[in-house]
């Protein structure tokens, strides 16, 4: 049995054979005790903009990291120039533990996930009421993905000064998420930009939704001192235009003790990696009920035991048909 630190010898040091100069490597990888702790702002082809004390770094992703990636959100180990000077480069060389992970797929027969953020703890689904008009499928996708990852949902409904808020309020009034409703007359305005703020504080949010909602306008509105994102127009008919975010970005709410997190707009929001047994853990009312189902019971079948459930007075039937309008966004196209 090969051991390491104190009995290592040149047993377990490997070396390429056939290249002439080729120095010999060990299979012990350097722990980075005295790596300094950085929060991932933005990546951007590999590089990767990390805050550290107060200032921002530039940094790559160490080649004993593997394959692992790195994205917004993430809590991070560094080494190297720190400084933040011009054209100075520093080494992320440990990822720590996740707490919460957003996935989503380009599309439900896509099997290769995209880590959207890390960390987050709430996901702020922006939905615009007219121009371009609401797409429920797509925020029931966002919904699902949040239960998944353990985020808690908020509905922010933009464009109210184009249209009423009430049926789209009344469609997922079951389901009892929180939401904001915002027009772009009052958004300038201290007083609503205030009400959005509140509901961010103290929280790792992260920003999704359909190009040409509002989702950057409404990003820049909350933190002013920097304006990151130009906005863009965006065909409400066909989604073709100017989808000026590109990449997601972590920003600090001013005097909240909160991060945005703005992320690219979405055309869809892929569900492959979603197991649907974890959905209901959003419905807790829902979860002893389902002690009753036979193995595998998808909860929208003939001999789901929720429904005696809800027939027993123990949850509102309004949830249990949310619940099964949630699942079968896995088993639907976002188009159908």
């Amino acid at each position: 049995m090969r051991r390491y630190g104190k009995h290592t010898d040149e047993d377990d040091v490997r070396v390429r054979p056939g290249r002439k100069g080729s120095r010999p490597r060990t299979s012990i990888r350097p722990k980075h005790e005295d790596a300094t702790d950085g929060l991932v702002l933005t990546v951007d082809r590999g590089r990767i903009t990390c805050l550290v004390d107060e200032r921002t770094i530039i940094a790559m992703k160490a080649r004993e990291l593997g394959r692992k990636g790195v994205v917004v959100g993430d809590r991070v180990g560094i080494v190297g120039d720190l400084s933040g000077a011009k054209d100075t480069l520093a080494r992320i060389v440990r990822v720590e533990p996740r707490t919460s992970v957003l996935r989503r797929t380009a599309d439900d027969d896509d099997p290769y996930e995209r880590v959207v953020v890390a960390n987050a703890d709430q996901l702020a689904i922006v939905t615009a009421l007219a121009d371009p008009e609401p797409r429920p499928r797509l925020i029931d996708r966002c919904l699902v993905a949040a239960f998944d990852a353990g985020l808690d949902p908020l509905l922010v409904l933009t464009k109210s000064d184009l249209a009423s808020a009430d049926a789209l309020l009344e469609t997922y009034a079951p389901l009892g998420v929180p939401y904001v409703v915002t027009s772009r007359d009052e958004l300038a305005e201290d007083d609503t930009a205030e009400r959005v703020r509140e509901r961010l504080a103290g929280r790792i949010t992260a920003f999704v939704g359909h190009s040409g909602v509002g989702k950057t306008t409404l990003v820049n509105t909350l933190v002013p001192q920097d304006r990151h994102r130009a906005t863009g127009v965006v065909n409400a008919v066909t989604g073709r235009g100017r989808h000026t975010t590109t990449s997601a970005l972590a920003l600090p709410l001013p005097g909240r003790e909160g991060w945005v997190i703005d992320t690219p707009g979405v055309r869809s929001f892929g569900l492959h990696h979603v197991d649907p047994s974890r959905v209901i853990h959003a419905f807790p009312e829902l979860v002893p009920g389902t002690e009753r189902c036979p193995r595998a019971c998808s909860h929208d079948e003939k001999d789901c035991a929720l429904d005696q459930w809800v027939d027993e007075g123990h949850a509102d039937p309004a949830r249990l048909y949310s619940l099964r309008r949630l699942l079968a966004t896995r088993e639907r196209r976002e188009g159908d």
